[in-house]
């Protein structure tokens, strides 16, 4: 039994593994562990491009990277940009992502209170939203038009007075001309009396039945009216050497009337302080003063060019180098019932930063852009008119022939 017991303990230890083989698996888990890492890598790459979570985000935004910036053809889209299921599915590499607003051609005109209106509060607004007016319609009045309406009629007072005051001065100095006119024909009358009968005192003086004295008197009052026919010339003279026009009592006179004219169109003029009227031709996008109210720095309302639309949108700076005028344009967004279709009509250039961010804290929002603006067609425009400021999903197909924007 012995002899048994001692043949069946090797059999025993025979059981566990050899001591060869252990590190033999020892390789084995190292070799799968190798293969490993990079399929966990990959699947990582992969679902952070794919879902771009905050961690990632914020990966971006601390470091300032872009998503493909060092690839020509970039697969991953800006961390703020979800692409819309309808556009995704015809993704093609060579195709440019951008955030992009609507707005009208030229974009929003903001109408601002009349210049000089200083403290003066809304008191009437004359238009609707939607409303399309032509350029100088008036759009709203201001609580200031008394007053400056008070201003005109002044104006026009003053003016009447001046204007009387010229006819009166014209009056006055066409009957002076008369009056002199009239004293001149007169002296001459009395200058000829009197020299007529100073001949027939110096006759009767020479056959001695006048006497001397007699003879003195007759020469004074003959030289004294010679001396008033000159003084009558003189007087006429003053009102006869130059036209009624060109006096100088009716010059006066009349440049009082024009500087009188001067103040009406004055007050005339700041009556427009009193009146908001168009700058453009457009629509009445919106009004953000109600009467009462004092104007503020954002205007009293919003104007556009809604019958023309546009896009603009922002190119991440890696990624203007591809984009031309007159690529074709899409512009997504679940606002819309349908894609938006338009051309790249001009590209900025200059570099700035990002102007349309989303709500997540962790976009970057220091990414440099260029703004590219693109014409939408008719159809997209009468769309588009109704959704100004909307922001979409621009895209821009860089391997389409080029074509006139």
């Amino acid at each position: 039994m012995k002899a048994d017991s001692d043949k069946a303990l090797p059999l025993a230890l025979q059981t566990g593994p050899e001591p060869a083989e252990q590190p033999r698996r020892r390789f084995r888990r190292a070799y799968l562990l190798v293969l490993l890492v990079p399929v966990l890598m990959f699947s990582g790459a992969v679902i952070g491009m794919y879902f771009q979570p905050p961690m990632l985000r914020a990966f971006y935004a601390v470091t300032g990277l872009q998503p493909g910036a060092g690839s020509q053809t970039p697969i991953a889209l800006p961390p703020n940009v979800e692409l819309p299921p309808r556009m995704a599915e015809t993704m093609l590499p060579t195709d440019v992502i951008g955030l992009a607003r609507i707005m009208p051609l030229g974009d929003v005109s903001v109408v601002a209170a009349p210049y000089g209106a200083g403290d003066a509060r809304v008191a009437e607004i004359l238009v609707s939203v939607g409303q399309t007016v032509e350029k100088g319609t008036p759009l709203a009045r201001m609580d200031n038009a008394a007053a400056l309406e008070s201003a005109i009629l002044t104006a026009e007072a003053n003016l009447a007075v001046r204007e009387a005051a010229l006819m009166q001065t014209r009056a006055a100095v066409q009957s002076s001309r008369d009056e002199a006119q009239a004293s001149l024909d007169q002296a001459m009358t009395t200058a000829a009396e009197t020299a007529a009968t100073l001949q027939r005192t110096e006759e009767l003086f020479q056959r001695g039945v006048a006497t001397q004295t007699t003879l003195d008197t007759a020469r004074t009052a003959a030289e004294g009216a010679r001396l008033a026919v000159t003084r009558a010339e003189a007087t006429l003279a003053r009102f006869s050497s130059v036209a009624l026009e060109d006096q100088p009592d009716v010059v006066v006179a009349a440049r009082n009337v024009d500087a009188g004219r001067a103040e009406l169109a004055r007050a005339r003029l700041d009556m427009q302080r009193a009146v908001v009227v168009a700058p453009i031709d457009g629509a009445v996008l919106d009004i953000k003063t109600t009467p009462g109210q004092r104007p503020s720095a954002s205007g009293i309302m919003e104007m556009g060019d809604t019958s023309r639309m546009m896009a603009e949108v922002e190119v991440w700076q890696d990624r203007i180098t591809r984009v031309e005028p007159g690529q074709p344009v899409e512009l997504a967004s679940p606002v819309l019932a349908r894609s938006l279709q338009g051309k790249v009509q001009s590209i900025g250039l200059t570099v700035g930063r990002q102007g349309l961010i989303s709500d997540d804290a962790a976009d970057n929002k220091d990414a440099r852009v260029i703004r590219v603006l693109v014409a939408l067609d008719q159809p997209s425009s009468a769309i588009a008119a109704r959704f100004t400021n909307l922001e979409v999903i621009a895209r821009i197909d860089t391997s389409a022939p080029k074509a006139a924007p």
